[in-house]
């Protein structure tokens, strides 16, 4: 690596729109934090940019340079790897713009927008695309990865409802992918996360999403068996306005809980209609379930994934649910050490399973279960006893796998076996991807495919 000296830094500074940060600077402390707090990483420098002109040139000084490069969108990504140890920390968070079209029903928006922002946006014109389902994770890494999301069934993945983006990179260079334009650029961005640029710009298909029907319906964990069960049961055939997770978390008193969590996009007749066998199924200790909009669904998690607490998650798909692996949950949940952390089953169905292995770089298009592990906890002291609970837990689950894994959800320890089952039969398609757009592997911290 070549040594930075104050020339070089003021030389890029006189050119740059956003800011450039050094770690002695007011504000250089709170852009380094990510969402996850285990990450306590210090890049050399934090280029803030603005606009794709500040993307390129701190693009340039990075591979000039020989630093590594790590790209913030959201900077919600559990692996942490939107910040970097004493390489160049290329910071889209300043980069807020939304332009929403109500009568092509389409959206641009640039690479450091979160889902709450985007939502604000488009329910203004009540539209809406798949995001995810905590508010303040960034639209561009969620995207990027896949992105599930509570309109999923209806309306496909996140990356589904992509039309286009603008990319920097390795070289320098401002590209734009589409269908039509750098098509198998735009292929790779669908699922291949950030391994080919920096992404300054995403444009989106809209749909038309009003008011929901959602919320949380919670049983007493002695009744999680019977919960997990139904779960299993309703989740075998649903209609494409409905998404359902299953789980085991805790309630805000700390007490252990089962759940189901959904969302249902169509009418509300229709809703109620659909929901009323699961409203009443067993006696809840809560039912939130109603109508409200999409931007609050979006939002309806937040308050269990804050801010700086630390997490450790671990993941994987599944065909099915069996009774083995509803044990194993119940097993595994009763031992949780910390009253944040829980179980997920992520139902997946509809839209998402009606596309082809290959038409895009995701290519996990089977109906069935994303398995995760949450692990969250707020004392550093305690780190050990959580992700430990957190590795047994994935472990005792292993037997209920199939061979994918969600890309979104891959930790830092997660090495290239990992990405090559988040890939599958796309891998070698998008290694050979990489050698064309980034052969030097320039933006490698992230989840990474290796060039041929």
């Amino acid at each position: 690596m070549t040594p930075l000296n104050p020339t070089n830094i003021t030389d890029l500074s006189a050119r740059f729109s956003g800011v450039v940060l050094r770690p002695d600077q007011s504000g250089y402390d709170e852009v380094r934090r990510v969402h996850n707090g285990m990450i306590d990483r210090r890049p050399a420098l934090i280029a803030g940019c603005v606009g794709n002109a500040d993307i390129v040139d701190a693009v340039n000084f990075a591979r000039t340079h020989g630093l590594e490069l790590a790209v913030r969108g959201g900077g919600h990504n559990v692996a942490g790897r939107a910040v970097c140890e004493g390489g160049l920390m290329l910071d889209l968070s300043l980069m807020k713009g939304i332009h929403v079209d109500p009568v092509c029903r389409t959206a641009r928006a640039q690479g450091g927008v979160t889902w709450r922002e985007f939502n604000r946006e488009t329910q203004a014109h009540s539209l809406a695309t798949t995001g995810g389902v905590i508010s303040t994770t960034g639209i561009a890494g969620l995207t990027l990865g896949g992105g599930l999301g509570w309109l999923m069934a209806k309306y496909g993945l996140a990356m589904d409802n992509l039309l286009s983006a603008e990319v920097v990179t390795a070289s320098g260079d401002i590209l734009r992918a589409s269908k039509e334009e750098n098509a198998d650029l735009f292929w790779g961005l669908q699922g291949g996360g950030g391994n080919f640029g920096a992404v300054s710009w995403l444009e989106y298909r809209l749909h038309p999403v009003g008011t929901v029907t959602s919320g949380l319906l919670a049983h007493p964990f002695d009744c999680a068996r019977d919960v997990l069960k139904f779960f299993r049961e309703v989740t075998s055939g649903l209609p494409d306005d409905l998404t359902i997770f299953g789980g085991l978390l805790h309630a805000p008193d700390g007490a252990q809980i089962a759940v189901i969590i959904l969302c249902h996009c169509g009418p509300l007749a229709e809703a109620e209609a659909a929901l009323q066998p699961i409203k009443k199924f067993g006696t809840p200790i809560l039912d939130s379930v109603g109508p409200t909009s999409y931007e609050e669904t979006n939002r309806m998690l937040d308050a269990g994934f804050p801010r700086g607490a630390l997490n450790y998650w671990k993941s994987n798909f599944m065909v099915e649910l069996s009774d083995q692996a509803i044990d194993t949950l119940i097993s595994q949940f009763a031992a949780c050490p910390s009253p944040m952390s829980g179980l997920l089953v992520e139902h997946i169905h509809g839209a998402t399973t009606r596309v082809g292995v290959s038409e895009t770089a995701f290519p996990h298009r089977q109906e069935g279960y994303n398995f995760l592990v949450v692990s969250e906890w707020l004392d550093p002291a305690d780190n050990a006893q959580n992700i430990a609970w957190a590795r047994e837990s994935y472990d005792a689950m292993r037997p209920s796998f199939s061979a994918g894994r969600y890309v979104n959800y891959l930790g830092d320890d997660d090495g290239e076996d990992a990405v090559a089952a988040a890939y599958g039969p796309n891998y070698q398609r998008l290694r050979a991807l990489k050698s064309k757009y980034d052969p030097t592997n320039l933006f490698h911290l992230n989840q990474n495919i290796r060039p041929i």
